[in-house]
């Protein structure tokens, strides 16, 4: 497997088509997950993205919670692996060195009418193996968030929740992936999947690919690509959902991810921080039509505003810096469809992947790789390396150590982004290195250059400079996030 490949002509072009043994799309946490979990085995592997980068769609805006596991209904496939993922996540942090804090998370109880709801979810999270729970009463819910709100009268204390940097997660996989082997092919839009005897043809909107595997880990699109190889169709919905980020001097307002009970749409607005030092609200949650309806709404904003401060007090609206939203993909039945799908051999479904997707991807991905490994009987990758350095941040290292690095590569010692206080250095790791940032939002997923106050209101002329030197481009080639998103047409001033 893995070795076979021919040169065929498409549209008057030499082109060279390869059959994959698996091709998987999308490049979104998911898809990354099972990129490095499938390149143990000695597969040639493809990762079809339509965006200019990896985690370009749910995977970059969401709530950036590692959840417990009390949630999920009891049996279901979501309760499982968000417990097999919430187990993975510290020791996979550390191999491929991604942000990880286990903080612990509080579902606050704001009514004592409400205090059979919250047993009835302590019991379901011991049921799905969840460790450390216990209900604790206000006065020890004061003690660990002094910011509760004073209605508050007691809350479920679950040890393990955590909070993680999704882009960093999502990097992680995928550059793990392509360090083992994995090719990506980015801008490319599926438009048509199909067999063709022992094989799928995929038809996307860069030419024809061949596999002997399919993943459909397309997220708001999954039920588009699973309708168009199965009779039993897919739903999904995108539910969207609104967030506002506070700037750093917010840090310390709460220390704990603080949910409030859930409901029908999910588990409420939560007030959280991060793993960078902000404090994160949200999100609501609105069934839409639009898979690209990510616009934030005043309406919206207000709600969101509105529900946390019944869960905290004091909340510190003059520190937001920015709002944004992000679709959630709902299936019908509200439940992960993984598995190989009936009458169509060799395809397999990933969709579904709502919260706690995030959460359960580093088991999502062993699963599926386990469905690939049984159906083609692979042999092991010996080559495979299943740790990854990420970019390295000047900040953490001890002041000699800092001051010699800066003595040997100057440019850790220019800072370009004054809020986040990143350097042109890191910048230019962030480009350089395996499935490297093209545009301003991949330096800022990777580096954080423009996520601060600001919001890349000073950076971004110095990190668009920076982009071009290194991509052998003009400032004015340079996207904000690929395809048309260009910032400027030209240069005011002659050169000289």
């Amino acid at each position: 497997m893995g070795e076979s490949s021919k040169i065929f002509l498409w549209m008057g072009k030499r082109k060279v088509d390869i059959m994959y043994d698996v091709i998987i799309i999308g490049a979104g946490i998911s898809g990354c997950a099972c990129a490095r979990e499938l390149s143990r085995y000695r597969l040639s592997i493809c990762v079809l993205e339509r965006e200019e980068d990896v985690c370009c769609g749910t995977s970059k805006a969401n709530s950036a919670i590692v959840h417990a596991g009390f949630d999920a209904e009891n049996g279901s496939l979501m309760a499982k692996l968000n417990v097999e993922g919430n187990q993975k996540m510290e020791q996979l942090s550390k191999e491929l060195d991604f942000p990880f804090q286990r903080n612990g998370s509080l579902v606050v109880c704001l009514d004592e009418e409400q205090a059979p709801d919250l047993q009835a979810l302590y019991q379901r999270g011991i049921r799905n193996g969840v460790e450390g729970l216990k209900i604790i009463d206000r006065t020890e819910l004061v003690k660990l968030e002094p910011n509760i709100s004073e209605h508050a009268v007691k809350a479920l204390y679950a040890p393990s929740g955590g909070i993680v940097c999704p882009f960093g997660m999502t990097f992680a996989f995928a550059e793990n992936a392509a360090a083992n082997g994995v090719k990506f092919q980015f801008e490319t839009k599926v438009t048509a999947v199909g067999k063709q005897e022992d094989f799928w043809m995929v038809k996307t909107s860069q030419g024809e690919f061949q596999a002997r595997y399919v993943v459909n880990a397309a997220g708001v699109y999954a039920d588009e690509i699973h309708n168009m190889v199965s009779a039993d169709k897919l739903h999904i919905t995108p539910r969207k959902g609104e967030y506002c980020l506070m700037d750093h001097s917010a840090k310390g307002f709460v220390n704990h991810t603080v949910f409030q009970l859930p409901g029908k749409y999910g588990k409420g607005v939560l007030v959280a921080p991060t793993v960078h030092g902000n404090i994160l609200v949200g999100p609501t949650a609105v069934d839409i039509e639009d898979k690209e309806g990510v616009s934030t709404t005043q309406a919206g904003l207000e709600e969101l505003l509105d529900k946390a401060s019944a869960t905290v007090k004091n909340l510190p609206v003059r520190q937001i810096i920015t709002s944004f939203a992000g679709l959630r993909a709902h299936e019908d039945g509200h439940e992960f469809c993984i598995g190989q799908v009936e009458g169509a051999e060799g395809f397999i479904d990933c969709a579904g992947i709502e919260s706690p997707g995030l959460t359960a991807a580093p088991a999502i991905g062993r699963m599926v790789a386990d469905i690939i490994r049984e159906l083609a009987c692979p042999q092991e990758n010996s080559n495979f390396v299943g740790t990854r350095k990420g970019i390295l941040d000047p900040r953490s290292l001890e002041h000699e150590k800092r001051a010699e690095l800066i003595r040997e590569h100057p440019a850790y010692g220019a800072i370009v982004c004054r809020c986040e206080m990143i350097t042109q250095g890191e910048i230019e790791d962030a480009i350089s290195r395996p499935l490297g940032a093209k545009s301003l939002d991949g330096v800022k997923r990777r580096t954080r250059a423009g996520m601060g106050r600001c919001q890349a209101g000073f950076c971004s002329p110095k990190t668009m400079e920076i982009l071009a030197e290194k991509r052998g481009l003009t400032p004015s080639q340079i996207t904000k996030c690929g395809g048309n998103s260009h910032l400027i047409a030209g240069t005011n001033k002659d050169r000289i």
